[in-house]
């Protein structure tokens, strides 16, 4: 077991791949001899060579057009957009091309690609780097949709993305990429290698896609997260010292529907946070779930913490941000104290 950060945990996940399977390249802006905005693809192009990592154009359509050609014939890319926002180019390919491929060809061709993208707030980024655009996968039919929270599920997640026969789009919330984040934005950072889940094995290993993974147990309540938000609604429980279910997704499409179910019909009260925004976000599909499936365990109308309807700001970062005061406030108005 090697201590890794998020960004480390990523850069041995591409590693352990590239070198398993020759078919694996890796592609995006600076990826190569730079190693990534992030440094997320260090050293990997001095140990492939420039056939199997390098760099492409500014052109996210570009780059996730390429790839999907080479998954077609193929190949198995992982190719790298520097942020999330700037994937709307892409979106179109994403949607009409990636995500379609092996229904339009009624199964003679599949798309395994990834699609890699850092995520989210927390980083004074303003609105063209802090956006979370989940929800703008999790509606295409087609397309896998990962959001890792620790460095362990970022490796484990990733080696199994890479391995799936269809489109993954796997979302790495940058604010985790050092360390956990509990929303505590005027406390000192705390590294991975001061958390267990930065304890990450050197070997291959995958965490499989569409499994939820229960963060801590409790009676109280349930709250369902993925991403930074996990921390942040694990702070704001101990905060309050509330026995709470705290569920982490990791995976939005496939979901676990059954770990849902099971923890709320248990608790009867659920809390469903993430840091984007609320109207059409991916909350309200989980919410129809419950509603659906824990009708007549709920106790009370289930609750949701998440960004505003607004462009993310800067000046205002930490307002935007769920943070554990936000999610303490939904607690306590489940609980009715």
């Amino acid at each position: 077991m090697t201590s890794r950060t998020m960004i480390e945990a990523i850069q041995n996940a591409h590693d352990l791949a590239m070198g398993a399977d020759e078919r694996v390249v890796v592609m995006g802006q600076d990826v190569g001899y730079f190693g990534g905005v992030f440094r997320c693809t260090a050293g990997l192009q001095k140990k492939y060579g420039k056939t199997r990592c390098f760099d492409a154009p500014i052109s996210e359509l570009g780059i996730v057009g390429t790839a999907i050609g080479m998954a077609a014939y193929g190949l198995r890319p992982c190719a790298e957009i520097q942020f999330a926002d700037y994937m709307y180019p892409g979106y179109d390919q994403i949607v009409s091309e990636a995500a379609r491929l092996r229904y339009r060809s009624a199964g003679e061709f599949t798309c395994p690609m990834v699609i890699r993208m850092p995520t989210g707030g927390g980083i004074y980024g303003a609105q063209t780097h802090s956006q979370s655009p989940e929800a703008l996968f999790t509606h295409v039919a087609g397309l896998k949709t990962v959001i890792p929270s620790t460095p362990y599920d970022a490796k484990g997640l990733l080696l199994a993305a890479i391995e799936d026969p269809d489109p993954v789009i796997f979302l790495e919330p940058k604010r985790l990429y050092n360390g956990p984040f509990d929303g505590h934005h005027d406390r000192p950072i705390v590294p991975w290698s001061k958390h267990e889940a930065g304890e990450v094995p050197d070997d291959y290993y995958t965490v499989p896609l569409g499994k939820a993974v229960s963060r801590r147990t409790g009676s109280d309540l349930t709250i369902i997260a993925y991403g930074t938000m996990v921390h942040v609604a694990m702070a704001a429980v101990e905060e309050l010292g509330v026995d709470a279910d705290v569920i982490d997704l990791r995976t939005l499409m496939p979901l676990d529907k059954p770990a849902i179910v099971e923890s709320v019909r248990k608790t009867g009260r659920c809390i469903v946070v993430h840091e984007a925004t609320l109207t059409s976000g991916f909350g309200a599909e989980l919410v129809a779930i419950i509603q659906k499936e824990c009708f007549y365990s709920l106790e009370t109308p289930v609750l949701r913490v998440a960004g505003w309807d607004t462009p993310y700001p800067h000046a205002g970062e930490w307002d935007y941000f769920p943070g554990p005061d936000r999610v303490s406030a939904a607690i306590r108005q489940a609980l009715e104290v």
